[in-house]
């Protein structure tokens, strides 16, 4: 069995930031990028995914946390692509529901290798812990844009954004888990009617 791990660097005026994954993993995490609240955001795509995380950042914060933001998503979703292969055996498709007491989100993916983004996701406060929360949508557009899914969020109800948040990743980390196991039934077949993704 192959190992689908993935190390990436991303060097720009603006950021410098390497990413490690391992889709096979148990979970664990290491940050370092300087924005707190994403960092306990993508803690939650390790746990619930299951997939080991490394990413160190150094970006233009003193201007915001934009660019940080941003092309960590980048960074993360090139290392997906890396990681992950032909796609060969793989469900490909993955979906989840979570809540946190009043907030429910659902994520559904698809390793398609076209990227696209459905985002509907109504925040009702604009900032959490210092984090301006439209970042988040950045975020997920480079991941997006860079590892070739489809990604459907939706926040179907939640007053506290905290709770809006964690939910969404909470429930991208199922999906990414459910997406990338391997099928027993389908032993190295192209998940796919047109034999490449």
């Amino acid at each position: 069995m192959t190992t689908r791990e993935a190390r990436i660097s991303r060097d720009t005026l603006e950021t410098q930031i390497t990413v490690s994954v391992n889709l096979d993993g148990t979970g664990q995490s290491k940050f370092d990028t300087g924005v707190p609240f994403l960092d306990h955001m993508i803690d939650q795509i390790a746990r619930h995914g299951l997939i080991d995380l490394d990413i160190k950042a150094n970006g233009d914060l003193h201007i915001d946390a934009h660019h940080t933001v941003e092309d960590i998503g980048i960074t993360l979703g090139q290392a997906f692509n890396k990681a992950v292969g032909d796609k060969k055996g793989i469900y490909r498709y993955g979906h989840a529901y979570v809540p946190l007491d009043e907030a429910l989100s659902r994520v559904v993916i698809d390793f398609s290798g076209r990227p696209g983004l459905e985002y509907h996701v109504d925040y009702t406060r604009a900032s959490v812990g210092g984090f301006d929360v439209d970042l988040f949508r950045e975020f997920f557009q480079g991941f997006v844009n860079h590892a070739g899914v489809s990604l459907h969020i939706d926040n179907i109800r939640g007053f506290n954004t905290h709770h809006q948040a964690e939910t969404i990743f909470k429930a991208f980390g199922r999906a990414l888990r459910m997406a990338l196991e391997r099928d027993p039934r389908m032993a190295g077949q192209m998940p796919s009617t047109k034999g490449c993704l």
